[in-house]
């Protein structure tokens, strides 16, 4: 239908008209306010936050779920055979 054009109601807004966030410039963030009194001002260090010790995450079934898919590839395995055997 070459007449209709995208003049309804749209559930998406059209891919120009996007609305604006608007941002603190990093320029602004990172202003300091004046010294008024005769005193160097103290620069304080980049310190990082405490990282916490990185504990090992822990997999409960793994060995179930390993001990299931060895016992599935070898049914697997022995059916390839098998076949082979059959088919040849």
């Amino acid at each position: 239908m070459p007449g209709k054009t995208g003049r309804g109601k749209r559930k998406y807004s059209p891919l120009g008209k996007k609305k604006k966030s608007r941002r603190v410039s990093p320029v602004m963030a990172a202003h300091e306010p004046p010294v008024t009194s005769g005193e160097v001002p103290v620069t304080a260090e980049v310190v990082s936050p405490p990282v916490a010790p990185a504990t090992p995450f822990r997999y409960p079934y793994i060995f179930s779920e390993l001990r299931r898919i060895g016992i599935l590839s070898g049914i697997i395995l022995a059916i390839l055979i098998v076949l082979a055997l059959v088919l040849s």
